[in-house]
């Protein structure tokens, strides 16, 4: 049975696209601890960027960087053929726009998580793993990466570890999980049915696993449970999965970031 008291809470947002709204940050913001903003290339534009931070250091969140695949018609959730140097060059260039808005307000980056299929390939792909953790080496004082867990035994598992960066792994229980423990990724954020997303969230808690779409028990150690603030009845979801952490006596806490790198 789970022992942990305190729970991170982090959400995607910023996914907004100049007058093309998506998600609903302002009512989210006050109920999550970590925010994962949009850098521009799967969704995000300068302006918003800017709004996301300034909004998340009103809320004293835990800022990190949403780098994505460039596909803003597919949301970032279509595979794209690149190379490893695309996939370091991707995440050098969002990063640092995050690194530039961040700093306007005084503010730290905390921690990198690809988006969508970007995740899939990092977490999977091992010259994609070992590129984009370079990235990540390369860009930030305290190496941290947010990924899908479970993490063990993947190609960022091991890439992570080659480049000296802190994997932090996530729960994601308004999602479905494959049998051998992958996220599926929905091209478009379906309704979810929230007492079964609550119902992953309690067997975690208890148990320290889910069930895949096939009732198949799935091992997970996840330090942040991740919430989506682009679906149809999200608030409802972000509002049910909020309810199981107060019964079960969880703190929500962001994570303490990475110890910085020797100069």
């Amino acid at each position: 049975m789970s022992t942990t008291r305190t729970l991170d809470v982090n959400c995607d947002l910023g996914e907004s696209f100049g007058n093309w709204r998506m998600g609903q940050d302002e009512a989210i913001m006050p109920m999550i601890s970590t925010a994962n903003v949009a850098c521009g290339f799967h969704a995000g534009d300068p302006v918003t960027l800017i709004d996301t931070v300034r909004l998340a250091e009103f809320h004293g969140l835990a800022v990190g960087a949403h780098p994505g695949l460039p596909d803003l018609l597919g949301f970032g959730r279509r595979r794209m053929a690149i190379t490893p140097g695309d996939a370091y060059a991707l995440v050098v260039y969002q990063v640092g726009a995050l690194q530039a808005g961040l700093a306007t307000q005084g503010m730290t980056l905390h921690h990198v998580k690809p988006h969508g299929s970007f995740m899939s390939m990092v977490m999977y792909e091992q010259d994609i793993a070992d590129a984009v953790m370079a990235a990540v080496r390369d860009t930030c004082q305290s190496p941290m990466v947010y990924v899908t867990a479970p993490a063990s035994g993947t190609a960022l598992e091991a890439a992570a570890e080659a480049c000296g960066v802190r994997v932090v792994e996530e729960l994601y229980p308004d999602l479905s999980y494959a049998d051998d423990g992958a996220v599926i990724v929905q091209r478009k954020k379906l309704k979810t049915d929230v007492d079964k997303a609550k119902d992953q969230l309690r067997r975690y808690l208890h148990d320290g696993e889910v069930l895949s779409v096939n009732g198949k028990p799935i091992r997970l150690r996840a330090e942040s449970l991740c919430v989506h603030g682009d679906g149809p009845n999200a608030l409802e979801v972000v509002t049910g999965l909020l309810e199981v952490l107060r019964e079960e006596g969880i703190e929500i806490r962001a994570i303490a970031r990475a110890p910085e790198r020797m100069a």
